[in-house]
């Protein structure tokens, strides 16, 4: 495997990046409202787990972050800034996702590191809510009355990121039977 130039994994990064951004806006419904759920599916971590596949930590990590950033101010704005959604809800989670570059070494393990960058997402996610955002917390939700907060966050942050757990995982074990697609050229 050749090593790839400093420019061409920057470029592949900004590629990326650009290509989430234009994923965030194709939602796939499914008809479906529960908990933190809001029925849609994006498509945006696909193009940042193939980076980080084909990098490493590291550079997955930043085209997350940068994604994050870039994502926050498109969607709402630099009127009203929120740096505890900017920093938590889009910084840092979608730079986690980057940790699916601890398996750029099988391509085989895609699944696998697709699951492990969602998980690191709902992590951000979780902590983010037990500590920032713990004073948001319902007097209802999903039928618990004054849920705990731990439970709150939970179940919260569980609803939002298991269906797109399930489906960024369930395309990558599809893909994992065409490794060449992702593989260094």
């Amino acid at each position: 495997m050749a090593k790839r130039s400093n420019g061409r994994v920057f470029f592949e990064g900004v590629l990326c990046v650009g290509c989430s951004l234009a994923l965030s806006y194709l939602k796939i419904p499914i008809g479906l409202k529960f908990g933190g759920f809001d029925g849609n599916i994006s498509l945006a971590l696909i193009p940042l787990v193939i980076f980080a596949m084909r990098s490493n930590v590291g550079m997955g990590f930043a085209a997350g972050c940068v994604y994050g950033i870039l994502k926050f101010f498109l969607t709402w704005g630099f009127s009203d800034v929120s740096w505890e959604m900017l920093i938590f809800d889009y910084t840092l989670s979608y730079g986690a996702v980057g940790l699916a570059g601890l398996f750029r070494k099988s391509f085989k393990l895609i699944g696998l590191a697709a699951f492990v960058g969602c998980l690191a997402k709902f992590g951000v996610h979780y902590l983010a809510s037990v500590t920032v955002y713990s004073r948001y917390v319902p007097a209802v939700f999903m039928g618990i009355q004054n849920p705990p907060l731990s439970v709150y966050a939970l179940l919260y942050n569980g609803t939002r990121m298991l269906p797109l757990t399930v489906f960024t995982s369930g395309l990558f074990c599809l893909l994992e039977a065409m490794p060449d697609i992702l593989k260094e050229q």
